[in-house]
């Protein structure tokens, strides 16, 4: 079985139905950080906005314990879980869990806080070397009647013990890593890799003023001289105002912006927390998302083919995809930013700029007033539960798309709520209340999800998205980045216009879809961009010049490259905590030629999370390449015992066999991976090549048609298909292979020499 993808514990924020007050501020983490002067400093002049916030999920995010903030019942409550029983309970005015550590033993903790409110509460437990741990048991706080107040497990359905990454006690649930920045104000996460140890340290425990609008310093400064001047010289980096003023068009139902939106800042702001990403050095208030954290694009498999979220991915990727980001509105259109409540309730928030005469109707929405199916947020934002008990809205605000669905298998709406019912019932639903969609055929969604079979039919499509100027730019760089896998002209077609694009985000995947070029071409299409403005731009352009030999460059021309990848392994230092940044220096350093740094980085990674199977996966294909095979042996050895079924780790086995001349051994391990594929058509396509090869060409026949069904159009399987059958005397079958690849690349002087010979072959 694939490994789960853990839940980010940080961004596990929603909105608080608790009121109260904070706890106490001081504790043993807080510290004095330059320019940051506290929230309660805030509120003499800004009362309303403070009282608003006082009590709001940003207030909540992370407390030190006290009879007022812990929910969980921790009067000698217990939870079996895996066959082991932990306790909650109270000593001398401590919080207590008694539960299994690091080595598997019932041991005793204290609770050093509680993490979030609503509609879990977790408790973060201290490891040694400065770790705060959260722990994977949580405590429900919804209310009874809706299945709360009990304690439940983040995996019910799995068997975590303490050998696993996904335990409390691993990596995964590192509260310095993998929380901190998002749940606290102006974190230090201070992270000695050389001790494996944390120092870390915040301003303030919870999310409060300065988190959102940058030190506070130098406005209050201002503010006691009488020196504040507006935006412009309020002191803060950035200016979060960006609601705007909206008005309806004299004969529209949907309102418009009075003025353009002209920049992304407050939703940028916001995303630094609530999106999926990567974080980038430090954080600078008021800079681009992409400046400081490295985003997350809507692709498997994070989210579904069209751009439904899938996994765990935090709004912001969502929001930026919809029509309503295009259309100027930010999230304070609909969130109160203090008190983080939607500005009205049901529709409400809809209807200020969809006039609910037009919009909130039967007519429209084909549901009876008052029910559910009448709210807008359920056809437009369906909800998908994480961490159990908690359900994230979709923030594309997408039309429900049934057709999608039944090609697809994409999610819709419609059955997402009517659950006793099918896709095809909702399409013909749609069609009943006249709703036809033209673009089923042309959907981007179905250009992704053959390219994720291999089938090139989806090229011409993302080639088209890439270039349109009025999508939206994430699914832009999406669709650059996927043509990227064509290592051909139309790759590179496509993406040397956006090298140049105003927008950081396509300016990056630009430069990541061309990692196919030769190094020579690569560095002249990508050297403007080595002092790039954009952090993301030049670390992709780092990865992607990695190779280039400096001895064969101007000095001055080598210095510029070498700053360059200075900054980017200091950026991937810093982050040296975190398996993932491990192996992206590794891979980084591969490429750069230093071997023995590569093979420390994907060990340190393995050292952080033993169960990273593409480290273990590549450190593999490291040692083979310096013929250490028993050695990458090994550790294909191992990543089988972490997930015996992995299909990556098979195929590795594979190759590596083959390589030795263990025939029945490679074609076993071949066969293997090829049975285990869950998507696309690539180890399906080299375990046919391997029974070629290995004497078995009908059944290599056999394997390649079936997947011919399954990707029609893609060029490895028409050629190896169109070779095998001329082989066996199939001129007919091979001819008719070969005039496929020339429909698809009438060009390509290779497919017409295969047509041309077997033209003439038999008469």
């Amino acid at each position: 079985m694939p490994r789960r993808t853990p839940p980010l514990l940080h961004l596990a924020l929603l909105f608080a139905l608790l009121a109260g007050t904070s706890a106490a501020r001081s504790d043993a983490l807080r510290a004095d950080i330059a320019g940051f002067i506290g929230g309660d400093s805030c509120k003499t002049c800004h009362a309303t906005q403070h009282a608003a916030w006082k009590g709001s999920h940003h207030d909540l995010a992370m407390q030190t314990p006290a009879p007022r903030t812990v929910l969980g019942d921790f009067d000698n409550a217990t939870f079996t879980y895996n066959g082991l029983t932990t306790t909650f309970f109270r000593r001398d005015g401590q919080y207590l869990v008694r539960t299994d550590g690091e080595d598997g033993e019932l041991t005793e903790f204290p609770v050093r806080y509680v993490f979030g409110v609503y509609p879990l509460q977790q408790y973060l437990l201290p490891l040694s070397r400065g770790r705060l741990q959260a722990l994977s048991i949580a405590w429900d706080s919804r209310p009874a009647a809706q299945g709360g107040q009990r304690w439940f497990h983040l995996y019910p359905d799995e068997t975590i013990d303490h050998r696993d990454p996904l335990h409390w006690t691993g990596p995964y649930q590192n509260w310095n890593t993998r929380c901190a920045e998002c749940h606290s104000t102006a974190l230090e996460k201070n992270y000695r890799a050389g001790e494996r140890s944390f120092d870390t340290r915040y301003s303030e425990i919870n999310v409060s003023c300065e988190a959102c609008h940058g030190p506070g310093q130098q406005h209050r400064d201002l503010a006691l001289a009488g020196k504040l001047g507006g935006a412009d010289n309020a002191g803060f980096a950035t200016d979060l105002a960006q609601r705007g003023e909206w008005a309806f068009p004299a004969d529209g139902a949907i309102a418009q912006r009075r003025q353009t939106l002209d920049s992304n800042t407050q939703i940028d702001t916001c995303g630094r927390c609530h999106a999926r990403r990567g974080t980038l050095g430090d954080y600078h208030h008021g800079h681009p998302l992409t400046d400081t954290h490295r985003l997350s694009l809507p692709q498997s498999p994070q989210y579904h083919h069209d751009g439904q979220i899938l996994d765990e991915v935090y709004v912001y990727g969502s929001f930026v995809q919809s029509k309503m980001h295009q259309a100027g509105v930010v999230c304070s259109n609909c969130h109160e930013p203090h008190s983080l409540q939607l500005r009205a309730e049901g529709n409400g928030v809809c209807a200020q700029c969809h006039k609910p005469e037009v919009y909130d109707t039967a007519d429209h929405h084909h549901h009876p007033a008052g029910t559910d199916g009448a709210l807008c947020a359920n056809c437009h934002m369906p909800e998908t539960t994480y961490m159990v008990v908690d359900p994230r809205r979709d923030h594309s605000m997408r039309i429900p798309r049934p057709d999608l669905s039944v090609m697809l298998d994409t999610p819709n709406a419609c059955t997402t709520c009517h659950t006793d019912r099918n896709d095809e019932w909702a399409l013909q639903s749609l069609r009943d209340w006249g709703v036809r969609f033209s673009d089923t055929g042309t959907h981007p969604a179905r250009a992704f999800a053959a390219l994720a079979n291999g089938d090139q039919r989806g090229y011409p499509r993302l080639a088209e998205l890439a270039a349109d100027p009025s999508a939206a730019p994430i699914w832009r760089a999406a669709a650059v980045e996927s043509l990227g896998t064509a290592a051909d002209r139309r790759a590179l077609d496509t993406a040397r216009p956006l090298l140049q694009s105003p927008a950081p985000l396509l300016r990056a995947s630009a430069v990541s879809s061309l990692d196919w070029l030769p190094l020579p071409q690569r560095y002249q299409l990508l050297s403007p961009l080595i002092d790039d403005d954009n952090t993301s731009v030049r670390l992709a352009v780092a990865e992607a010049l990695a190779g280039v030999p400096l001895d064969q460059l101007p000095e001055a021309r080598a210095a510029e490259l070498v700053a360059l990848f200075h900054e980017y392994q200091d950026i991937a230092k810093r982050h040296a905590d975190m398996p993932g940044s491990q192996m992206q220096l590794a891979v980084f350093l591969g490429n750069r030629g230093d071997l023995p740094g590569a093979e420390a980085a994907y060990r340190e990674a393995l050292y952080l999370n033993p169960q990273l199977i593409p480290a273990r996966l590549n450190l593999a294909d490291l040692l083979r390449a310096q013929q250490r095979e028993d050695e990458a042996r090994a550790q294909l050895a191992l990543a089988l015992e972490t997930d015996p079924g992995n299909a990556n780790a098979l195929h590795a086995l594979g190759l590596l066999e083959t390589r030795a001349g263990n025939r029945e051994k490679a074609l076993d391990y071949l066969g293997r991976a090829a049975a285990a594929e869950e998507q696309g058509v690539r180890l399906r396509y080299v375990y046919a090549v391997a029974l070629h090869d290995l004497g078995q060409p009908g059944a290599a026949i056999q394997q390649l048609q079936s997947l011919r069904r399954e990707a029609p159009q893609n060029p490895d399987i028409l050629l190896a298909l169109a070779g095998y059958l001329e082989e066996q005397g199939d001129i007919d079958g091979a001819r008719r292979q070969a005039q496929a690849l020339l429909r698809l690349a009438p060009d390509n002087p290779a497919y017409r020499q295969l047509a041309q010979r077997l033209r003439a072959a038999g008469g």
